[in-house]
């Protein structure tokens, strides 16, 4: 067997055992993630790199090159965790990746809180799921 065969084997092992990292420890270790590529049969909570982005899948699929994990937001969501941010940008999410209740978010500069889980809506579309926080505003 050649270092590259070998090579090849152990990336297929790192791969398979990513699945079982979380969504923190899927942050702080994306090279470990396959790229996104067309023709792929995805299965749901399989995690992949796009763009250097790291995606969870959201259902099962056989990928195509117009469903590409930046805009297919039915099929993938973004794995967030930045332990240094905060008040993290707020992103209009799916039913399959909504905000929860707590979540803090960045809405047009301004700070929220989440106050209701399964939260799909922006702060201005629903107020009422959301409480403004009396913080400086960013620039």
């Amino acid at each position: 067997m050649t270092i590259l065969d070998e090579a090849k084997k152990l990336r297929a092992l790192i791969e398979s055992m990513a699945e079982n990292l979380d969504d923190e420890q899927a942050e702080q270790n994306p090279s470990v993630f396959p790229k996104w590529e067309i023709g792929v049969e995805y299965k749901k909570d399989f995690k992949l790199r796009y763009n250097d982005v790291t995606y969870k899948v959201l259902q099962d699929h056989t990928s195509q090159e117009d469903w590409t994990p930046d805009v297919a937001v039915s099929l993938f969501a973004k794995v967030h965790y930045d332990p240094q941010d905060e008040w993290p940008e707020w992103e209009q999410p799916t039913a399959e990746n909504p905000y929860m209740k707590g979540d803090k978010v960045t809405f047009e500069g301004e700070h929220y809180i989440s106050l209701i889980d399964n939260n799909v809506w922006s702060p201005s579309a629903y107020s009422q799921g959301w409480e403004k926080q009396n913080v400086e505003t960013i620039d």
